[in-house]
């Protein structure tokens, strides 16, 4: 079950982390495990978000007559 993993991180996310674990006296370890489960659970939760900004065309996508702004 157990899976080590070491990570680099920069002087401001490392010290982030350590005022978050010594606020909430939760271990450095488990609070990356839970920003991690929380981002592997919203990432299924809106898949569509992948195509966000994909859409290159007028605002009003509308074809059919007396349905345009225009």
């Amino acid at each position: 079950m157990s899976h080590t993993l070491t990570i680099r991180l920069d002087r401001t996310l490392a010290d982030w982390l350590e005022r978050e674990a010594a606020r909430t006296g939760v271990p450095q370890g488990r609070i990356i495990r839970n920003e991690l489960e929380r981002a592997r659970k919203a990432r299924g939760a809106r898949p569509f978000m992948r195509l966000a900004g994909t859409v290159d065309r007028a605002k009003d996508l509308s074809a059919r007559k007396g349905f345009s702004r225009g």
